[in-house]
């Protein structure tokens, strides 16, 4: 954007503050943005009994993606948008729109909602694609042989992956493993079979519910150059073993939720979310958990660290890092919601 245009865009939002310029303009057409990035749901299917596959066709402000990251898909539930992370499962060389799948999960608000709900013409938020795990090397510099390994639905960035691979006329050969439930659990099952036919390309299942539930080196027979790996926390740490013992460079995505202590009697002192006026005894859970029990509606995204929409600035306190453990109280900082847990008393400006 040129530097008139760029003022022209400051000085609009300036005028009708305190609503942006695209609240006033998604009255007329959602799908009418100044500067956020939109999508209109163009297809439809549900192929298995828990997830829905989707395509959107977004607003020219969108520019793409690398195969294996995530974009923040937004979505109205009862009046209240809501913002969830979904990694594209096209190829990073399709134009023009962009395909998820996103899996129900019985207690996720969004991805049940979409599964049971999302109709062909709803307009989608989004944001750019964002994530470091990624293909190496550019299309043409590729490692000689990739293995990929997917648990549940850690199949999209790797499908994007392998289809990425396959638009780049590949030499190589690509390695697919695939956790699932069963032979119906798996909504790409019958693209994959075909692609698995192409000179170079390999595709294996491991049922978990035959049994099949840990990643062993039974499974991987060339652990290639290269390997990455996307799915539950257990998988991925086996996977991180394999890889070591191997001494192959393995890249991982972990899509759980952090895991932080349940409420416990240990946690004390009053949470205060200032600008609302609310306050809360503090119960142990992340402050993104204990500022939606008080009936706040802070923006977030991923809820596990990697997005930072739902940042806020600590002005009082201690709060720990689920993640890391590590602790800060310096006042007026930039934390994350749904990684930060409080010690005590804390103020938040929210």
């Amino acid at each position: 954007m040129s530097r008139f245009l760029r003022f022209a865009a400051t000085t609009v939002e300036a005028a009708l503050t305190p609503h942006a310029v695209d609240r006033y303009l998604e009255l007329f057409d959602p799908m009418l943005t100044w500067s956020e990035i939109r999508g209109r749901v163009t297809a439809v299917s549900r192929r298995t009994d828990r997830t829905v596959t989707f395509t959107v066709a977004p607003t020219r402000h969108f520019e793409g993606f690398q195969a294996g990251q995530f974009v923040q898909v937004s979505v109205v539930i009862d009046g209240v948008r809501q913002t969830r992370c979904f990694s594209p499962a096209n190829s990073q060389h399709q134009d023009g729109t962009v395909e998820f799948t996103v899996t129900a999960d019985p207690g996720g608000q969004v991805s049940t909602y979409l599964r049971e709900h999302l109709e062909v013409g709803d307009v989608l938020g989004l944001t750019p694609a964002a994530g470091a795990f990624t293909l190496p090397g550019a299309p043409g510099e590729r490692p000689s042989s990739i293995t990929l390994i997917s648990g549940g639905s850690g199949i999209t960035p790797v499908l994007s992956m392998l289809r990425t691979l396959v638009d780049e006329d590949y030499p190589g050969t690509v390695a697919l493993l695939h956790f699932c439930r069963d032979r119906t659990d798996d909504p790409y099952r019958a693209e994959l079979q075909r692609l698995s036919r192409r000179p170079g390309v390999s595709v294996t299942y491991v049922y978990t519910r035959a049994g099949g539930s840990h990643l062993g080196p039974e499974h991987i027979e060339d652990f290639g150059e290269v390997g990455l790996a996307c799915g539950p926390a257990p998988l991925l740490a086996a996977a991180d073993r394999l890889y070591t013992d191997a001494g192959v460079e393995l890249r991982v995505e972990d899509f759980a939720p952090p895991s932080a202590a349940s409420p416990t009697g240990d946690a004390t002192g009053t949470v205060r979310f200032t600008e609302s006026g609310t306050e809360t005894g503090n119960d142990g859970r992340t402050l993104l958990e204990q500022a939606e029990s008080s009936g706040l509606f802070p923006a977030s995204g991923c809820r596990m660290g990697i997005c930072f929409s739902c940042t806020a600035v600590r002005t009082s306190g201690c709060t720990t890092n689920v993640l890391t453990g590590e602790r800060g109280s310096e006042p007026d900082q930039h934390i994350q919601l749904c990684i930060s847990a409080p010690l005590g008393d804390v103020e938040i400006a929210l």
